[in-house]
């Protein structure tokens, strides 16, 4: 998984031996960087991706529910069953930054698990909802259970690596997403098959089977992941000693020019600092609208895919939804590790966010349905490989663990505004070309566009400025704002 050393490789073990590391020659210190990325890697990551497939499937799954009969048996118009996404959608936005100020104190290895645990029981709640306002409320406390999972995991993803390997990681455990898409067609396909069983018809088996399955992942999460690099059982002395000695290269040297740890003390005054950074508005700005093309397409690709007509029916349409996902989640990791080693950003998504551009444009605008299937691949790949770039951005860019914990949640709460415009985007009467549509998320992805560009020419322009002695003041100060602290593009 961990590529051959390259040249940030190298770079960071001059840094160690520049800075009076005890581990060894360069040869040595890059022997115990792949060793401990491996087991970071095969230890952290799947119990992570797994915990998001659960997230994006019991997000999601209301929408393959839909397609077999759920408005029809709790008798709710589509109307209705746009105000019950919108009302998740509303808590989940709520929740986000509450969870990730309490993630530190109350552990990552309980809380983490916990939300998983609670969100499951929650889906097999909805497996037994009978009418309109049980739906609602169901969905409700969904949002509020999911809510915190995503910018938690980011952040404590940054506790185990250095910014140049995020990206990389983000992006294989976000595939999770795309694989929840591909995975959920087949799991509903097979599930609607149990249809009638016990007096529950197959849309109700669909929640009931995948909330018990999150329940038990969110089980098997708290037994596997580690709370820290000082408790991470399966590292040597030595890993563990390393791994936080090497986290301390991504800090600003203290006055005296040493490597310090970052501050961790809770001030409301980074939180009011993560709040006005311009950084999080713009790129919170571009991801609502990444996301408000990405939930659309998760939640009414089975409905975009039925009204093309070339499926017999619902269970072919949970197959034929399948194959956009799966060419995604490829790409998405092929762009992760490409932006990791360019340390690159913005600028990745500069070329990513095309791709899905395009895709719409194309589909809005042509009759045939073999080709409008063929843009299904083009948006989903623009729309997923933008995300693990744009999501570990600002994580890259903020140092101090409240200003951190800050900017990542409240990105994250402003871009899943996205959902509200997910929700009502595509209703029934647009169909079968949802011209409307299509050309609304169109515009919200140029839109995206522009403000990737904006805030990759503010980084440039702040990078400049500390190199030209505008920062100084700073000089010493253990967050972003030293001189040595130099913003990712």
């Amino acid at each position: 998984m961990e590529p051959k050393a390259g040249i940030m490789e190298l770079e960071e073990s001059k840094n160690h031996v520049e800075h009076g590391s005890r581990f060894g020659d360069l040869a040595e210190q890059q022997k115990l960087t792949r060793s401990l990325l491996l087991k970071l890697d095969f230890r952290i990551l799947p119990i992570l991706a797994l915990l998001f497939l659960c997230s994006f499937l019991d997000r999601t799954n209301v929408g393959n529910a839909k397609i077999i009969g759920l408005e029809t048996d709790i008798s709710i118009t589509d109307n209705q069953y746009d105000i019950g996404l919108t009302v998740y959608y509303l808590f989940y936005v709520c929740s986000e930054l509450p969870s990730n100020l309490v993630l530190k104190k109350a552990s990552p290895r309980l809380w983490l698990p916990f939300l998983t645990v609670l969100w499951g029981i929650i889906t097999m709640c909805l497996g037994f909802v009978q009418n309109y306002a049980g739906f609602v409320a169901v969905r409700a406390l969904l949002g509020v259970a999911e809510g915190g999972l995503l910018p938690g995991m980011v952040l404590y993803l940054s506790s185990f690596y250095r910014r140049t390997d995020l990206a990389l990681r983000i992006g294989l455990f976000y595939t999770a997403a795309s694989l929840s898409g591909a995975f959920g067609g087949l799991l509903a396909r097979g599930l609607a098959e149990i249809a009638p069983r016990g007096g529950l018809e197959g849309w109700r088996w669909i929640f009931i089977i995948e909330g018990l399955l999150t329940v038990a992942c969110g089980a098997i999460s708290f037994a596997l992941l580690p709370n820290s690099l000082e408790s991470a059982s399966f590292l040597s002395d030595d890993e563990r000693a390393f791994g936080q000695e090497r986290l301390l290269l991504d800090n600003p040297k203290s006055a005296d020019g040493t490597l310090v740890a970052e501050e961790e003390k809770f001030m409301w005054s980074e939180v009011r600092r993560g709040v006005l950074n311009v950084q999080v508005w713009l790129t919170a700005s571009a991801y609502f609208a990444i996301l408000s093309g990405l939930y659309s397409f998760g939640l009414f690709l089975p409905t975009i895919i039925q009204n093309l007509g070339f499926a017999k029916d619902a269970n072919e349409v949970q197959l034929w939804s399948v194959i956009p996902y799966a060419v995604a989640t490829v790409v998405t990791v092929i762009v992760a590790f490409v932006s990791d080693r360019l340390h690159l950003r913005g600028v990745v998504m500069l070329f990513t966010l095309p791709i899905a551009i395009i895709g719409y444009a194309v589909i809005a605008n042509i009759d045939s349905p073999k080709v409008q299937y063929g843009m299904t691949f083009l948006m989903a790949t623009g729309q997923y490989a933008s995300v693990p770039c744009i999501l570990v951005w600002m994580s890259n860019n903020s140092a101090g663990h409240y200003k951190r914990a800050t900017t990542s949640a409240l990105q994250l709460a402003i871009a899943n505004c996205g959902g509200f415009v997910a929700t009502f985007n595509y209703p029934s009467k647009d169909g079968p070309q949802f011209h409307r549509g299509h050309t609304i998320i169109l515009g919200l992805l140029v839109f995206a566009w522009f403000m990737i560009l904006f805030n990759v020419l503010y980084c440039a322009k702040v990078n400049r400025d500390k190199k030209n002695g505008k920062y100084d003041q700073y000089m010493g100060y253990n967050d972003d704002r030293n001189p040595d602290f130099k913003l990712v593009l």
